[in-house]
């Protein structure tokens, strides 16, 4: 059977044990599915279910009183969806499908049924958790602080190195669904000024994203002008030593 994305996303912080193997397959018991653009998750939204992403891409953001978005990070194939809300019994933020997906369900008395059996599983979810809120810190420095051919070549080698985590991307490249209206809400641009970036980037020799499709076609010169340094990414607890890096 195919290793589920959020098995493989835990197994980087430490091996999973067969119990914990168990205790993560029932997790994954109510299996859904969303189409493109339906919303999952209101802002303001009360209490209810956390979902883990098995297959598509999701995007989370925030609705500004004059109707503009800023998306705050797009989800991908492992990643959990809505979690900080369960926990908090109220969503500041909302969550729609960037593509068809499917989910599994879950709920809070799951979490804390899987977390008594098997405290590690709750350390390693408590990492993923943690390097989520890492790299929202980071897209505030993007945004903040780096020029947009900067923030556009650090935003596509992090997503490049998530998605590696999960076995859909390399330092060749990695399909891609995003539009460049979804990008220009994420990077603080418009679509026009991400279409001159994107092609900057491409004449420069560094990056090509082309038909669903980012190809780093310079892998190191795009990290050196990005200034990218993976350290929040690959930042693993000393507790449990058994990990992978995305070092170079």
């Amino acid at each position: 059977m195919e290793e589920r994305p959020l098995v493989r996303k835990l197994g980087a912080f430490v091996a999973l044990s067969e119990v914990e193997h168990r205790v993560l397959d029932r997790l994954h018991k109510r299996r859904r599915k969303f189409v493109a653009g339906r919303e999952l998750v209101h802002q303001g939204q009360s209490y209810q279910a956390a979902y883990i992403l098995m297959s598509g891409w999701a995007c989370s953001y925030k609705l500004l009183p004059n109707g503009g978005r800023q998306i705050v990070d797009f989800q991908i194939p492992g990643d959990f969806l809505g979690l900080r809300s369960v926990m908090l019994h109220l969503s500041d933020h909302s969550i729609e499908p960037v593509t068809d997906i499917e989910v599994t369900e879950v709920h809070a008395s799951d979490l804390l049924e899987a977390f008594s059996a098997t405290p590690r599983l709750a350390m390693a979810v408590m990492w993923a958790v943690s390097r989520d809120e890492a790299m929202v810190v980071e897209h505030l420095v993007n945004i903040g602080r780096r020029d947009a051919d900067e923030r556009m070549a650090h935003f596509l080698i992090e997503l490049g190195a998530r998605l590696a985590l999960v076995g859909l991307g390399s330092k060749a490249g990695f399909a891609c669904p995003l539009s460049q209206y979804l990008l220009a809400d994420a990077l603080g641009l418009s679509a026009v000024h991400v279409n001159r970036v994107l092609r900057r980037l491409r004449e420069a020799g560094m990056v090509t994203f082309r038909d669903g499709f980012v190809t780093f076609d310079n892998y190191k010169k795009l990290t050196e002008f990005a200034e990218f340094e993976p350290t929040y990414l690959d930042q693993i607890g000393p507790l449990l030593p058994e990990k992978i890096s995305l070092r170079a």
